[in-house]
């Protein structure tokens, strides 16, 4: 891999070999058994040039892992990459060409397909958010509501949107929330007692946030010292109050029920953070093609 490709490959957190692990287990699942169709009807010497190619506006990210998911299945073909992550895009625009062994290129459409149109779908959503709320200081924030075992592509997609990544696992930071607060509440212990038990019993330096669903535990988890408050499904009218009464002693992030028809009224309350499920459990997969030139297919 050359220079620009390896800087790819590690702005998605992932060394080479732990991108290929989770490429190879989308391999398996789809081509693990061969391509009946394609061995039945396709010359193995025909080769040509395919064109990936993008049928509604969005915003692109994956390039690198469709590339690498070509490569996968057959090193001699040659993957063209022509839009950056990150970058928006119309319909009819190339996202890249694939060219060399068409058996391969009709193996590995698929799978590549499924990774480019997911994380272009993730990074196009967050961008609608982002959009939404431009001028204002609020980040548009993800969770962990993630495809198990792509959380770390998931998350680098929102990135590509615009947005941020909050907590990538549950070492990143403490996050109390209901279940939490029910757990230790029942052995009597207050919301104060509970941020400051957590504060006593990590490192200095870790981020302590926790979940309130009223002001008072706003305020309460503030002068408990908690870093993060998280305000729990309120209106925007409770969390315009909240922000209000904690003044700056926390940051403040807003969560739940939160749609792109009210995600500005939300940042117009002066919260710090919007955290969005949705961004990564329900986005729309972007329309992205992949089509064969076939004025380029001859044998090999």
């Amino acid at each position: 891999m050359g220079v620009e490709r390896n800087k790819q490959v590690s702005a998605l957190h992932l060394s080479e070999e732990e991108l290929d692990s989770i490429i190879d287990l989308a391999l398996a699942e789809d081509t693990g058994y061969g391509d009946i169709t394609s061995e039945a009807l396709i010359p193995p010497d025909l080769s040509g040039k395919a064109s990936i190619l993008v049928k509604e506006k969005g915003v692109l990210a994956g390039g690198e892992v469709a590339r690498r998911v070509f490569r996968r299945i057959d090193s001699a073909l040659k993957v063209e990459l022509l839009i950056k992550d990150g970058d928006t895009v119309q319909p009819g625009d190339t996202v890249a060409t694939v060219s060399g062994s068409v058996p391969s290129i009709l193996k590995a459409e698929r799978v590549a397909l499924n990774f480019l149109q997911r994380l272009s779908g993730i990074a196009s959503l967050t961008a609608r958010y982002v959009a939404a709320i431009s001028g204002l200081t609020a980040k548009i924030m993800d969770t962990r509501k993630t495809t198990p075992g792509l959380r770390l592509l998931e998350k680098y997609a929102v990135v590509m949107g615009g947005g941020h990544n909050h907590r990538l696992h549950l070492a990143d930071a403490v996050l109390i929330k209901d279940n939490h607060l029910a757990a230790l509440r029942a052995l009597g212990m207050s919301l104060k007692d509970i941020v400051a038990k957590a504060k006593q019993n990590v490192p200095a330096g870790v981020t302590v946030e926790v979940e309130v669903t009223s002001t008072r535990e706003a305020l309460d988890a503030a002068e408990a010292g908690a870093d993060i408050i998280m305000l729990d499904n309120m209106s925007p009218d409770e969390m315009r109050q909240a922000v209000k009464l904690v003044s700056g002693q926390a940051r403040i992030e807003a969560s739940g029920g939160i749609t792109l028809a009210n995600v500005h009224k939300v940042a117009l309350t002066g919260v710090d953070i919007i955290s969005i499920g949705a961004l990564t459990h329900s986005p729309p997969a972007l329309d992205i093609s992949l089509e064969l030139e076939p004025k380029t297919l001859k044998p090999l």
